[in-house]
């Protein structure tokens, strides 16, 4: 079984996938560039979702695999599911000014 429950592909990225269902209130680890780091996970995640791994502004982008998938349309905290409800996607938008 594997300690970590949700990936960081690059050290830049604000989001982690998780991999497994993770229940309100868990604490989690997660390995960011070679380092364990204890995520407190405050809203139910489903499995192959997002969950915030620091603090996100609204309209900050959202990156994950090192790549902007979107922007916060609302301040996100750490440990928050981090899906549709609370991003929106840019890529290939002309209507979204890059920031």
């Amino acid at each position: 079984m594997n300690k970590f429950k949700a990936i960081v592909m690059k050290n830049k990225d604000n989001v982690a996938t998780v991999t497994e269902d993770i229940e309100a209130g868990s604490d989690i680890a997660i390995n960011i560039d070679g380092e364990t780091v204890t995520l407190h996970v405050t809203d139910q995640i489903p499995f192959g979702h997002k969950v915030a791994i620091k603090a996100i502004a609204k309209d900050e982008k959202i990156i994950k695999y090192g790549e902007v998938i979107g922007m916060a349309t609302t301040d996100i905290a750490a440990g928050q599911h981090t899906h549709v409800h609370n991003i929106v996607g840019c890529r290939g938008r002309g209507d979204l000014v890059s920031k």
